[in-house]
């Protein structure tokens, strides 16, 4: 009830109050994860206040307003008991739950793998592509482990120092030690396979290197012994330029060999972005040694003609370069063609991208070879007839020109290799398109996707997962009927946790197990 009094001028209205008992209690109880509840507290409050109605009000009005108050006070009050479970704090460093390898066992708790046999042994899903699961240990295992075989904390630290020290020891005496470092290889493994350098030089790219090298090689030898005997720059140019092919193809066959590396902890990634370096390093090389020389011996003779001997000897030498730089620039053409067919793309998109650098520099190298025999044939021709040197020196700087012009290509499209460019707008579209028609994915943002080379590209976005899929993926993979029955036979609060805990670390691996699905679906 309530009362309230308003004058206005002369007049009052007055209405009539009841001040009833009340009383109220509120409880609110805690239940911690191991079904313990605590009363934090109750409060009790109880007010009876009576106020003396007016006269004007009439006795039947009190009686009913008595008969509210005993009705009201019989009506229980119904208040909800909120279950809290209780927050476990972990603190900053959590560990015990942690798995850890049996290779970091060993090395990080100096154990031996003995050690291992006799602790929990835990089948998890695998990271790797080649294998679907394998078998780690509880971090919390092996710390009592290590502590068990050497005693105590300090102790392990004495020994995890001693055996840093031996090493830095190792590493420093790592020419004196290939045995021992063999026996850790075949001990740890190998992830993958690699073939030797050697095989590499026997298919693909290694094999047109190759003939190349023996090609060049001999071209430059033949050419050298005519311009000895003829004194033509144009000559000059070509024993130029095919000395200046056989080291840059040396150099590439170098950056193959390094290529195939195993990656070591210094280089996690592997080292197959040394096929970059020595096609740009070729690239630099072409324009210093090549078309530096031929342009300086092209002005010199522009500046300082001299007669030439009888280019009977030369005619021959070009003519058999011309054919051996054309084997050569086949034996390129067609590991190009058969390349960019496997990959789905066209002969120019596989040059322009620099899928294959060292092929590429083959393939320029020996185009502008048998240009550059052309544009001499033709030089040393038009001064065989008209006798005037000058077109030999013409021809020189024609070489030279062809040479910087193949060079600046190649320092070019090697330079965005190792920086690292967007893959093409249409193949970034598939692969988005493909992420967005997946069920488990909502959305997708920040797509990023870089061209790393030798035919590897890093992927990376930012994915919203369905939680509903996820866990409806999950579900398919369970007995339904037993999964009921667990529900039905969750009483207290710690089944309840215990089956939360369970069902929704499963979930988790689940949305993993998605996780590896999508990765390989890009792949």
């Amino acid at each position: 009830g309530w009362q309230a009094s308003m004058k206005s001028g002369s007049l009052s209205y007055i209405l009539p109050c009841n001040r009833l008992p009340v009383q109220l209690i509120s409880q609110v109880r805690v239940y911690t994860s191991n079904g313990q509840k605590k009363d934090l507290g109750s409060e009790d409050t109880n007010g009876s206040t009576s106020e003396e109605t007016p006269n004007k009000a009439g006795t039947g009005q009190d009686m009913s307003n008595a008969g509210q108050k005993q009705s009201f006070i019989k009506e229980p009050i119904q208040v909800k008991v909120k279950a809290v479970l209780k927050k476990r704090e972990y603190g900053p460093k959590y560990t015990q739950n942690n798995f850890i390898t049996g290779v970091r066992a060993i090395n990080e708790f100096c154990l031996k793998s003995s050690d291992l046999d006799q602790l929990r042994k835990i089948k998890r899903r695998s990271p790797h592509d080649d294998t679907e699961t394998f078998t780690v240990y509880l971090r919390s295992d092996v710390e009592a482990k290590s502590l068990e075989v050497w005693g105590s904390p300090e102790a392990l630290a004495r020994e995890r120092k001693r055996r840093k020290e031996a090493e830095i020891k190792y590493r420093e005496n790592l020419f004196r030690n290939q045995r021992l470092l063999w026996e850790y290889k075949e001990f740890f493994g190998n992830t993958k396979p690699r073939s030797s350098a050697a095989a590499m030089f026997f298919k693909g790219p290694g094999k047109v290197v190759m003939v190349a090298i023996c090609i060049n090689g001999l071209n430059f030898f033949f050419k050298l012994l005519a311009w000895i005997y003829t004194g033509s720059a144009s000559m000059f140019s070509e024993a130029i330029h095919s000395l200046a092919d056989t080291c840059n193809q040396a150099l590439l066959a170098l950056g193959i060999s390094q290529s195939a590396r195993t990656p070591d902890p210094s280089h996690p990634y592997g080292f197959t972005n040394m096929r970059y370096i020595a096609s740009l390093i070729s690239g630099v090389g072409i324009f210093m040694m090549g078309a530096g020389l031929s342009w300086y011996h092209g002005i010199i003779g522009l500046l300082q003609p001299h007669p030439i001997e009888s280019l009977l000897w030369a005619y021959c030498i070009l003519a058999g370069s011309l054919v051996s730089e054309g084997a050569t620039l086949l034996v390129a053409i067609n590991e190009i063609r058969r390349s960019a067919r496997a990959k789905g793309l066209s002969f120019y998109q596989y040059v322009v991208q620099s899928r294959d650098p060292s092929t590429n520099v083959v393939l320029l190298e020996d185009a502008a070879a048998v240009l550059s025999v052309a544009v001499a044939a033709t030089c040393m021709g038009l001064t065989s007839l008209t006798g005037n040197p000058y077109y030999d020196s013409v021809g020189s700087l024609g070489v030279g020109t062809l040479l910087g012009t193949v060079s600046a290509f190649l320092i070019y499209t090697n330079t965005e290799a190792l920086l690292g460019r967007s893959i093409q707008p249409e193949q970034l579209q598939r692969l988005t398109e493909l992420l967005e028609s997946d069920p488990v994915v909502r959305a997708i943002h920040d797509v990023k996707a870089t061209d790393m080379g030798m035919s590897k590209v890093r992927f990376k976005a930012e994915v919203d997962f369905d939680g509903r899929v996820v866990t409806r993926s999950y579900l398919e993979k369970q007995d339904i009927e037993q999964l009921l029955q667990e529900i039905q036979q969750v009483k207290t609060l710690e089944e309840l946790e215990a089956f939360m805990l369970k069902h929704g670390e499963n979930i988790i691996d689940t949305l993993g197990a998605e996780v590896d699905r999508l990765e390989k679906d890009l792949k």
